[in-house]
């Protein structure tokens, strides 16, 4: 009794293995079946390059070079000036619009026009599928001549609709195996990710996390929760560089990709609301990320 007690708790071990290693086969070949990244990634680049060479043209400037597209990350680029320029907003996102329209890539983006100093953002905008979910302003408002950057961040656009079936087909098989093999494990319930209360002193400014506010010179200042989570960390340790990689890990990891809530934009925010203590800033650290700038 006992020797076929132990060959069917070895079949139930042998039966997991095969579940799991089937389980990544499957994955593996639909993610095969996604289009090629190499190709879209060069017909971005020459896209991006055209935005640039066009917005030049409008500034009067028909010598100076686009620079080569920088790739910094997998939906994100980088257009470059050899030298300074100015430009109109609206002509940017009218271009940006015009020359993206018709790419599959490019339904949901967020521009963000950078100085080259000091990384600051001097203009940003985001255009999605669905038009009422565009964010564009300061229309009409020239732009000074100065280095700029721009820096466009397209949606990622996930499983082909081919590797969806595939992997769909495969779970239902696997779903099979494990109601046959693997016996049920009810599922843990994650409790909510909530903000840290704390309240934390930098300069003149009083920060309660849990109020979701800022006090500073007897003034009080309302934060979003998006907001508040993106200070308590940079707050939580002054004078110390945050990368960027780890920000967008801990704020929106659980909220997937949302055109529009991009970290530049809320770091942009957080620095005018910090403005009434000179003392206190957020800095750009190029290539690494940001700190949260205390002086005594």
């Amino acid at each position: 009794m006992q020797l076929i007690q132990n060959l069917f708790f070895t079949k139930r071990k042998y039966a997991f293995a095969l579940l799991l290693l089937s389980f990544v086969v499957i994955i593996c070949f639909a993610f095969s079946k996604t289009d090629d990244g190499d190709f879209d990634s060069a017909r971005r680049e020459v896209v991006l390059r055209r935005i640039g060479h066009e917005l030049l043209l409008q500034a009067g400037d028909s010598i100076s070079r686009v620079l080569p597209i920088k790739k910094i990350a997998e939906n994100e680029y980088q257009i470059s000036f050899e030298k300074e320029f100015t430009f109109q907003p609206d002509f940017l996102v009218k271009t940006t619009q015009r020359l993206l329209a018709n790419e599959p890539f490019a339904n949901d983006y967020v521009v963000n026009v950078l100085n080259c100093g000091n990384g600051s953002v001097a203009y940003s905008y985001a255009i999605s599928k669905n038009k009422k979910d565009d964010i564009v302003t300061c229309i009409g408002r020239k732009q000074p001549k100065a280095c700029y950057i721009i820096s466009i961040r397209f949606k990622p656009k996930g499983i082909t609709a081919t590797a969806t079936n595939y992997l769909l087909g495969g779970l239902s098989f696997l779903a099979l195996v494990g109601f046959l093999f693997v016996s049920k494990v009810a599922p843990r319930n994650k409790a909510p990710k909530e903000t840290t209360h704390a309240i934390l002193t930098f300069g003149s400014v009083v920060f309660d996390s849990q109020q979701r506010q800022l006090q500073i010179n007897n003034e009080t200042i309302d934060l979003t929760g998006t907001e508040t989570r993106l200070l308590l960390i940079l707050a939580s340790s002054p004078n110390a560089t945050i990368e960027r990689s780890r920000l967008q890990k801990e704020i929106w990891e659980d909220e997937g990709v949302i055109v529009g809530r991009s970290l530049d934009m809320f770091i942009s925010k957080l620095r005018k609301k910090l403005e009434l203590d000179p003392k206190v800033n957020i800095v750009v650290i190029r290539g690494k990320g940001y700190k949260l700038e205390v002086n005594e």
